[in-house]
This record gives C-alpha cells, structure tokens and sequence, in this order.
C-alpha cells in the first residue's frame, strides 16, 4: 500500500471569469508519486474540524512553495516588498505544521513551507532578502526568462543531520525562487543547511522521525539523484505511518 502524502493547495482566481480554483504547483504532486507516494490534495478554505479529518487520514504532509507568509503569525509589521499573502493558506499550514509535529508524522517543507514551518513553530523571517540581509548572491530567478531549474548557488550542509544522510553530501548546487528566509529559528529546530553568504537554506526537528525543510525547490532539480532521494525518504518515512492514522 502506497503512503498518502497530503500536498496543499491555494484558491486561485481566474482573471476572465472571477471563478475560483483549487491549484497546487503539479511537480510537487509528480515527484512524490514517483517516490512512491499517492498525493492528495489538501485544500486550505477547509474548516479547522474538516482539515483535522482530512489530516487523520494522511501518512505524511508536504507544504510547498507560494506566496510570503504573512509576517502577522510572527509578530511583524509587513514590509512594503511584501506583495502577496494568503491568510486562508497560512491558517492551514500552521495548523498542519503544528499537528504534524506534535503526532511525529513526517512533513517536508519546500521554500514557503520551509517558512511556514520555522513560523508555526516559533520562529521569524527576514521579509525581504534584499532589504534586511547583506549579501551579493541572487536568491530569486527572474521568470520567464530563467527557469525554476537554474542552478543559483551552494548550500553548505551540517555533517551529522538527516538533510546530509539523505543527500549523501555536504554541498550541493541548488535553484532559488525567495525573496524571504529565516531570520530566528523556532526554538525546536536545528539549521541544518545555509547558503555560502549564511541564509538559512535547510532545517529539521531532530527528535522527530522526519520533519525537514529546505529553501530550495528539489522538485524540480531532480535530475540530481541527491533531490530525488530527499524525496524517497520522505515517502519511505511516511510509509511507517500506514496503519497508525
């Protein structure tokens, strides 16, 4: 029996029509399948007691990128280069972080979800790379002339984490699309991974069986196996919690 993993998505709003989407960015959903896992769709509009239910039922959760979390849930007045936000995905995300953890079931964050992570769980973001942090590295492509597979800088990995046991490495090449990252860890986590100029790139809770974050988009590098097993061990991980939801 295959794991079901539980991928978010967001409303999205046709521009012709005004009518109303569920979206999710489809690599996510791909990559996990061909890891082994049956992704679903979890939408965020769901009542708190409806998303718990959905929630019970799955074997892991995996929150992908999208837009700025509002800096609201940390406290934060918002920045002027804070353009898009999503108070309905925010809720769900939270939540699902916050349930994932304290059941010890696996999740992985992408980007977004890496900051959704940090942030349910006690931390901060910088809002905005380019005000708040000094650095010459370009963290953002610029679309649709470069593409979310351009590789735009190294990560530096902590020796004795999970991230490099399933990476097998301590540096590796990765994509960028953020203009925000950690700023204060959440009290539970460890870094795990920072770029060379010292943005936080990775972070996992070391008492749990997996719950792992990385700033990068391994979804659409995985023509690197080192991406592909970031993805089978999730699903794996997420494979020992058939039977127990």
């Amino acid at each position: 029996m295959k794991p079901v993993i539980g991928v978010t998505a967001y409303r999205w709003t046709f521009p012709k029509t005004g009518w109303l989407y569920d979206v999710s960015y489809s690599q996510n959903a791909l990559v996990v399948h061909q890891a082994g896992g049956l992704p679903v769709f979890v939408p965020d509009w769901l009542p708190e007691d409806d998303l718990r239910d959905l929630y019970m039922r799955l074997d892991g959760v995996l929150l992908p990128g999208g837009d700025d979390v509002d800096p609201v849930n940390y406290g934060a007045e918002r920045h002027e280069t804070v353009k898009r936000i999503d108070p309905e995905r925010d809720i769900a995300e939270i939540l699902l972080t916050k349930w994932a953890v304290e059941d010890d079931k696996p999740i992985l964050g992408i980007c977004r979800g890496c900051q959704v992570m940090n942030v349910a769980l006690g931390g901060t973001l910088y809002q905005d790379i380019p005000s708040f942090f000094q650095t010459q590295n370009r963290h953002d492509i610029q679309p649709p002339d470069e593409p979310r597979s351009q590789l735009m800088h190294d990560v530096i990995i902590e020796p004795d984490t999970l991230l490099a046991q399933i990476m097998g490495d301590v540096r590796v090449r990765v994509n960028s699309i953020h203009h925000q990252c950690i700023q204060q860890p959440a009290p539970s986590v460890r870094v795990t991974a920072h770029a060379d100029d010292g943005v936080i790139e990775g972070m996992e809770i070391p008492d749990k069986h997996f719950a792992l974050a990385v700033q990068w988009h391994p979804e659409d590098i995985t023509t690197d196996p080192r991406m592909k097993r970031l993805f089978q061990a999730f699903v794996e991980a997420a494979r020992t919690h058939i039977g127990v939801r």
